[in-house]
Protein backbone atom coordinates (compact mmCIF):
# COMPACT_ATOMS: atom_id res chain seq x y z
CA UNK A 1 0.00 0.00 0.00
CA UNK A 2 1.51 3.53 -0.63
CA UNK A 3 1.57 6.35 2.13
CA UNK A 4 -0.99 8.49 2.54
CA UNK A 5 0.22 11.80 3.43
CA UNK A 6 -1.39 13.72 5.76
CA UNK A 7 -1.67 17.63 6.28
CA UNK A 8 -4.12 19.07 8.34
CA UNK A 9 -6.96 22.25 7.35
CA UNK A 10 -9.30 24.25 9.44
CA UNK A 11 -10.63 26.20 5.96
CA UNK A 12 -13.49 25.20 4.11
CA UNK A 13 -12.95 22.27 1.30
CA UNK A 14 -14.10 24.83 -1.11
CA UNK A 15 -10.60 26.72 -0.32
CA UNK A 16 -8.58 23.98 -1.82
CA UNK A 17 -10.42 23.02 -4.95
CA UNK A 18 -7.11 24.25 -7.10
CA UNK A 19 -5.34 21.76 -4.95
CA UNK A 20 -7.57 18.72 -5.50
CA UNK A 21 -7.75 20.04 -8.92
CA UNK A 22 -3.81 19.47 -9.39
CA UNK A 23 -4.37 16.25 -7.37
CA UNK A 24 -6.25 15.20 -9.73
CA UNK A 25 -4.27 16.28 -12.76
CA UNK A 26 -1.35 14.01 -11.75
CA UNK A 27 -3.43 10.83 -11.92
CA UNK A 28 -3.87 11.30 -7.96
CA UNK A 29 -6.63 11.30 -5.61
CA UNK A 30 -7.37 13.24 -2.65
CA UNK A 31 -9.87 12.77 -0.05
CA UNK A 32 -10.86 14.87 3.24
CA UNK A 33 -11.53 13.44 6.29
CA UNK A 34 -13.94 15.31 8.96
CA UNK A 35 -13.12 14.35 12.36
CA UNK A 36 -15.85 15.23 15.34
CA UNK A 37 -17.65 17.16 13.39
CA UNK A 38 -20.25 17.20 16.37
CA UNK A 39 -19.41 17.70 19.67
CA UNK A 40 -19.15 13.82 21.68
CA UNK A 41 -21.38 15.59 24.17
CA UNK A 42 -24.17 17.69 22.33
CA UNK A 43 -25.49 19.25 25.45
CA UNK A 44 -29.26 17.67 24.78
CA UNK A 45 -28.95 15.09 27.71
CA UNK A 46 -28.32 12.02 24.67
CA UNK A 47 -25.54 9.43 25.47
CA UNK A 48 -22.40 9.65 23.38
CA UNK A 49 -22.69 8.67 19.97
CA UNK A 50 -26.53 8.86 20.29
CA UNK A 51 -26.41 13.20 19.92
CA UNK A 52 -28.53 14.78 17.64
CA UNK A 53 -26.39 17.15 15.24
CA UNK A 54 -25.56 17.52 11.55
CA UNK A 55 -23.82 14.15 11.62
CA UNK A 56 -26.81 12.43 13.51
CA UNK A 57 -29.26 13.76 11.26
CA UNK A 58 -27.75 14.34 7.99
CA UNK A 59 -27.84 17.99 8.02
CA UNK A 60 -25.36 20.33 7.25
CA UNK A 61 -24.50 23.25 10.15
CA UNK A 62 -21.51 25.24 11.42
CA UNK A 63 -18.47 23.76 9.82
CA UNK A 64 -19.45 20.44 8.82
CA UNK A 65 -21.17 20.32 5.48
CA UNK A 66 -21.86 16.63 3.77
CA UNK A 67 -20.15 16.65 0.43
CA UNK A 68 -19.12 20.13 0.57
CA UNK A 69 -14.93 18.07 -0.06
CA UNK A 70 -16.05 16.27 -2.66
CA UNK A 71 -18.33 19.16 -4.49
CA UNK A 72 -14.79 21.05 -4.41
CA UNK A 73 -12.87 18.32 -6.16
CA UNK A 74 -11.86 15.92 -3.21
CA UNK A 75 -12.27 12.20 -3.91
CA UNK A 76 -13.65 10.94 -0.65
CA UNK A 77 -14.67 12.59 2.05
CA UNK A 78 -15.45 10.95 5.30
CA UNK A 79 -16.75 12.53 8.50
CA UNK A 80 -16.26 10.60 12.00
CA UNK A 81 -18.28 11.27 15.22
CA UNK A 82 -18.62 8.46 18.18
CA UNK A 83 -20.99 5.99 17.02
CA UNK A 84 -20.71 6.60 13.34
CA UNK A 85 -19.33 7.37 10.15
CA UNK A 86 -19.88 9.19 7.30
CA UNK A 87 -18.40 8.71 4.02
CA UNK A 88 -18.97 10.47 0.30
CA UNK A 89 -17.67 9.28 -2.59
CA UNK A 90 -17.36 11.28 -6.47
CA UNK A 91 -18.26 8.99 -8.18
CA UNK A 92 -18.28 9.22 -12.62
CA UNK A 93 -21.36 8.51 -15.01
CA UNK A 94 -24.77 7.34 -12.83
CA UNK A 95 -24.56 5.06 -10.28
CA UNK A 96 -24.89 1.03 -10.17
CA UNK A 97 -26.52 -0.71 -7.84
CA UNK A 98 -24.20 -3.64 -7.97
CA UNK A 99 -21.47 -1.69 -7.33
CA UNK A 100 -23.27 -0.06 -3.94
CA UNK A 101 -23.91 -3.19 -2.72
CA UNK A 102 -20.56 -4.36 -3.30
CA UNK A 103 -18.34 -0.88 -1.70
CA UNK A 104 -20.42 -0.40 1.15
CA UNK A 105 -22.84 -3.68 2.10
CA UNK A 106 -20.26 -6.33 1.75
CA UNK A 107 -21.01 -9.15 4.63
CA UNK A 108 -24.79 -7.95 4.58
CA UNK A 109 -27.37 -11.04 4.31
CA UNK A 110 -30.04 -8.18 3.71
CA UNK A 111 -30.37 -4.48 2.58
CA UNK A 112 -33.35 -2.88 2.69
CA UNK A 113 -33.82 -0.26 -0.47
CA UNK A 114 -36.18 2.59 -0.07
CA UNK A 115 -36.96 5.13 -3.35
CA UNK A 116 -35.54 4.50 -6.72
CA UNK A 117 -39.28 4.21 -8.58
CA UNK A 118 -39.58 6.30 -11.43
CA UNK A 119 -37.10 8.63 -12.68
CA UNK A 120 -34.42 7.07 -10.60
CA UNK A 121 -31.48 5.92 -12.21
CA UNK A 122 -31.94 2.62 -10.63
CA UNK A 123 -35.77 1.91 -11.89
CA UNK A 124 -34.34 -0.48 -14.23
CA UNK A 125 -32.47 -2.48 -11.61
CA UNK A 126 -35.48 -2.41 -8.91
CA UNK A 127 -37.93 -4.30 -12.02
CA UNK A 128 -37.21 -7.46 -10.46
CA UNK A 129 -36.86 -6.53 -6.61
CA UNK A 130 -39.04 -7.99 -4.33
CA UNK A 131 -41.13 -5.33 -2.09
CA UNK A 132 -41.70 -5.44 1.77
CA UNK A 133 -44.99 -4.69 3.18
CA UNK A 134 -45.98 -5.16 7.07
CA UNK A 135 -48.98 -6.15 7.78
CA UNK A 136 -50.34 -7.07 11.67
CA UNK A 137 -47.47 -8.47 13.06
CA UNK A 138 -46.21 -10.14 10.05
CA UNK A 139 -44.39 -9.78 6.76
CA UNK A 140 -45.48 -9.89 3.17
CA UNK A 141 -43.30 -10.54 0.66
CA UNK A 142 -44.53 -9.45 -3.27
CA UNK A 143 -41.64 -10.86 -5.34
CA UNK A 144 -42.20 -9.97 -9.15
CA UNK A 145 -43.71 -13.18 -11.40
CA UNK A 146 -43.33 -15.83 -7.37
CA UNK A 147 -46.92 -14.24 -5.86
CA UNK A 148 -46.59 -13.21 -2.74
CA UNK A 149 -45.65 -15.00 0.58
CA UNK A 150 -46.19 -14.26 3.98
CA UNK A 151 -43.65 -14.64 7.23
CA UNK A 152 -42.69 -13.52 10.28
CA UNK A 153 -39.84 -11.84 11.17
CA UNK A 154 -38.51 -14.91 12.56
CA UNK A 155 -38.99 -16.69 9.35
CA UNK A 156 -38.04 -13.92 6.98
CA UNK A 157 -34.37 -13.75 9.14
CA UNK A 158 -34.14 -17.78 8.84
CA UNK A 159 -34.99 -17.84 4.91
CA UNK A 160 -32.01 -15.38 4.24
CA UNK A 161 -29.68 -18.04 4.52
CA UNK A 162 -31.18 -19.89 1.20
CA UNK A 163 -29.87 -18.71 -2.04
CA UNK A 164 -33.51 -17.89 -2.92
CA UNK A 165 -35.85 -17.18 0.08
CA UNK A 166 -38.53 -15.93 -1.81
CA UNK A 167 -39.53 -18.74 -3.53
Amino acid sequence: MKRIHLLRFDGPPAALAPLFEAVRAEGLRAGWLELDPEPADAGDGSPPGESSGPLAEGRSEGRFAPGAAVSAGAFREAAVAPGRVVAIKRVVGPPVLRDLLREHFLGCALVMVRGGGPASAFEAELVEVPALETAAGSLRIAAPGQGTLELSPQGLAARLRRPRPWS
